[in-house]
């Protein structure tokens, strides 16, 4: 039996069982819950790779179970799959916390596609070492944990994401569609601040845990990932 499981909520037997072979495609292992309340339950009890999330459930919303399982140490990438598939859906989606969102009616090999990108974000390694490092600050790719000096630095997926690409463009400055594109996987700007709240939230952490600033301010053009580094000129902290 495969190691990797992945948590369908889905109370539509046909778009259950679709979506269950599809994960059995990818060698995962499809765990179906029906309901709002079995799927935050069943997303406490196990560790899951993936989190297929209806939003249309039994109880309730999909996306309103979102911050329930992040709260229960949940480190699954969501991927909302729902009839609610207007651009406002999605990106209401995304702002709870969503990783990706497909529409319904939705292609078996796009979901697939959708499903092995997540997949390969939660392996993605670092080729020799699992290990970042930039002075004091570490960020464990296996493990997916970020410490700066002696503190550990508690991070949503969705941050480690962030960090992980900010680390890659280390000195380099990002831009706000750089990260749509690479971190949520967005290929247009769909005029939210999803962007600015997560580097925000994820900017305080660091500097709070690092005593200075991490992640800084491009005036105009993005953000600079400079943590051993003063910042360059036209950055602001």
């Amino acid at each position: 039996m495969t190691d990797t499981r992945i948590l369908i909520v889905e109370d539509d037997s046909e778009t259950a069982a679709a979506i269950s072979r599809t994960v059995a495609e990818l060698d995962a292992e499809p765990i179906v819950m029906r309901s709002f309340d079995a799927g935050l339950e069943a997303a406490g009890l196990a560790d899951f790779a993936v989190i297929v999330l209806d939003r249309t459930l039994p109880g309730g919303d999909g996306i309103d179970t979102i911050p329930r399982i992040r709260a229960k140490g949940s480190n699954a990438l969501i991927l909302v799959v729902s009839a609610l598939g207007r651009a406002a859906n999605k990106i209401e989606g995304l702002d709870r916390g969503a990783d990706d969102y497909l529409a319904k009616p939705f292609e078996p090999d796009e979901l697939k596609a959708r499903l092995r990108a997540l997949l390969r974000r939660r392996t993605m390694e670092v080729l020799d070492n699992d290990l970042i490092t930039f002075g004091d600050v570490q960020i464990r790719m296996k493990a997916r944990t970020v410490h700066i000096g002696t503190n550990h630095v508690a991070v949503s997926p969705k941050e480690f994401e962030l960090i992980t690409y900010f680390a890659q463009n280390a000195g380099q400055t990002v831009t706000r569609m750089q990260l749509l594109e690479n971190v949520w996987n967005l290929h247009f700007d769909p005029q939210t601040n999803v962007v600015d709240v997560h580097v925000g939230r994820l900017r305080r952490k660091l500097e709070a845990a690092a005593g200075r600033p991490i992640i800084q301010t491009a005036r105009g053009e993005g953000y600079v990932f400079a943590p051993t580094a003063p910042a360059p000129t036209g950055v602001e902290s």
